[in-house]
């Protein structure tokens, strides 16, 4: 099985009661053992924190029990720069140029993500797939 890395939403849609469709097909993603960028972890816990108005404290919990299922990928000095030479060559958002500069690092062959461009092959080793259509 290929290496996957997940973006921000897979992790949030584990927690959509009102759409069993994705939360099914992020709950399978996560499954797989993904790898999470370090910059995914942190949007992860601000969005969860706006969407479920819970503390603080149980928020970190929630997000505890999804990363026991996931590989972190620190995002480091090296991220910054190749986040650099993605955004010039692919014209991506800072975010998604280090979150996806990460998964290159890992070594990841697909990057999930419903927020990118569908089907694209960044470095001829890596490919965007929107794992929703």
């Amino acid at each position: 099985m290929s290496r996957i890395a997940i973006d921000t939403n897979i992790l949030i849609y584990n927690h959509l009661q009102d759409d069993e469709y994705k939360r099914n097909i992020a709950h399978d993603l996560l499954m797989q053992s993904p790898v999470v960028s370090s910059q995914v972890v942190s949007e992860y816990l601000n969005v969860m924190k706006r969407l479920l108005k819970i503390s603080k404290v149980e928020i970190l919990e929630l997000c505890y029990k999804l990363m026991i299922f996931c590989q972190i990928k620190n995002v480091d000095k090296n991220s910054v720069k190749s986040a650099q030479q993605l955004i010039q060559k692919y014209d991506f958002q800072i975010f998604y140029a280090i979150v996806v500069a990460a998964a290159l690092e890992a070594g990841c062959k697909i990057f999930y993500s419903e927020d990118m461009h569908n089907q694209l092959v960044i470095e001829n080793k890596m490919k965007i797939i929107n794992p929703f259509l």
